[in-house]
């Protein structure tokens, strides 16, 4: 009796037995382990489908083998741990052939799990940002210019404009699509630095760029008076201010052929007037030649101020380095850190400007003589605390103001220490994956779609058993 009990125990467990086949490495449960979580591929197998083998008694599925013993242990155990040695895209599209949600992953490897998805976001900007693209494909450009390619080489009586319009586009927008369009981008690059270097020049006092160290001795030496060398000295500085405004008048007259030129060849002239860089430069622009022709009449420093304007096309040269929009980007990416320190920066510096102006005020024998008159200028002391900078303007005099700016000094290492941290980690991520694509080849090997297997001859009773 006990021997047959033990041969129905037998048979039993080998009926509840199943073989799977992942990628050539064999797995063997239970199915009753496979009925755990419902609705999904396992939990639904039978000898129907077309991935059963009789003649081996097993099911074969041609997936990852390595990700598929973790999820067979999430059906033993309950628990879903993500595997190290395999990439989060894949772990994700192996989950969802399998019916498995990847929102089940245990805490413990949540964070390893999840850092491809931030590794996405940043290829994702990256990829917008457009850096691997020298030169647009002919056929791309006849599409932004809204042309036919195929009526264009049909057309020999097509407008000239418009066979030249993508050419020029390509000179002024593309700086590394053709040698030409390289020296244009230098040219470019040039005026701009020009610009900005003749508007320091022009902030010299006097002389405005230029100085002539002359001792009296010299002046007696050679028989020069002191009026004299005055005139000297200012027909110098009239003749090296002749040399900037010729310069500005170049680099303004190339500014305004380039804006020209550029705003003529858009395809979209819209797009062309509202994007920021070119508001830029129309306003630097229009300024510089505004300003040529006020200067004759007016002398103002609140006019000579506005020339900062030009500083702006700064902004222009992000278009010509790929690593000055990797900053920038990283810098967007790291916009709600940055919200909160200087947030935190607002609250601390009012807090402890406060506390120090009291306390120096409380605590001095004479309050009239207090270093802080008002708390703004206790203000101005726990910004420049807090911020590490320390210019030395201000500082505590009494015990208890003392205390209260030490405490903001070592409250602003903390502050600004923590967060940069973050920040600096961002960009170095932005950089090391901007070095990677830099290395990666330009055309990769095409992978042919995989047939999909025939399915066998099911018997009606095997039909009706699927539905």
């Amino acid at each position: 009796m006990t021997n047959n009990l033990n041969t129905i125990h037998v048979d039993m467990d080998l009926e509840n037995r199943v073989v799977l086949n992942v990628g050539g490495t064999r797995f063997e449960t239970y199915k009753t382990i496979l009925k755990k979580i419902p609705a999904t591929r396992l939990s639904r197998l039978t000898e129907a489908l077309v991935n059963y083998d009789p003649a081996t008694n097993e099911y074969f599925f041609d997936r990852h083998p390595g990700v598929f013993s973790q999820i067979l242990n999430y059906y033993r155990t309950g628990k879903l741990h993500y595997p190290i040695n395999v990439c989060g895209p894949l772990f994700e599209e192996e989950l969802e052939f399998w019916g498995l949600d990847s929102n089940q992953v245990e805490p413990c490897c949540w964070k390893t799990y999840t850092k491809h998805r931030a590794t996405e976001e940043t290829l994702a900007t990256l990829d917008g940002l457009n850096l691997d693209v020298d030169r647009t494909s002919k056929h791309d450009l006849m599409i932004k210019f809204g042309i036919d390619e195929h009526r264009a080489l049909m057309d020999s009586k097509m407008n000239y404009f418009k066979r030249l319009q993508p050419i020029i586009w390509q000179l002024f927008e593309e700086p590394r699509s053709s040698k030409p369009a390289t020296v244009i981008a230098s040219i470019q690059i040039t005026m701009i630095i020009l610009s900005v270097v003749i508007l320091w020049l022009g902030t010299y006092t006097e002389t405005n760029v230029h100085s002539i160290n002359i001792n009296k001795e010299i002046i007696k030496s050679n028989n020069v008076t002191e009026n004299m060398f005055e005139t000297f000295r200012i027909m110098d500085a009239d003749f090296y201010n002749i040399y900037l405004v010729i310069l500005e008048y170049i680099s303004v007259s190339w500014f305004i052929v380039d804006m020209s030129v550029r705003f003529i060849v858009a395809p979209n002239k819209r797009a062309f007037l509202f994007s920021t860089d070119n508001i830029i430069d129309f306003l630097a622009t229009s300024w510089s030649v505004i300003d040529i022709f006020i200067r004759l009449y007016v002398k103002s420093i609140l006019l000579d101020s506005l020339k900062v304007i030009r500083v702006l096309r700064f902004f222009r040269l992000l278009s010509y380095h790929s690593g000055l929009k990797v900053i920038i980007s990283s810098l967007k990416t790291s916009a709600p850190v940055l919200q909160l320190l200087v947030f935190f920066i607002i609250v601390s510096s009012t807090l402890y400007g406060a506390m120090i102006f009291y306390a120096e005020r409380l605590t001095t024998d004479d309050a009239d003589n207090n270093i802080f008159i008002s708390i703004p200028e206790a203000f101005w002391y726990a910004i420049v605390s807090l911020t590490t900078i320390g210019y030395g303007d201000f500082s505590p005099k009494t015990s208890l103001g003392r205390l209260f700016g030490g405490a903001c000094a070592v409250t602003g290492v903390l502050m600004v220490g923590l967060p940069m941290t973050i920040v600096v980690e961002i960009f170095s991520n932005f950089f090391n994956h901007l070095r990677a694509r830099s290395k990666l080849p330009k055309q990769r090997r095409r992978i042919l779609p995989v047939e999909a297997p025939r399915l066998r001859k099911r018997t009606q009773a095997n039909i009706t058993e699927i539905n």
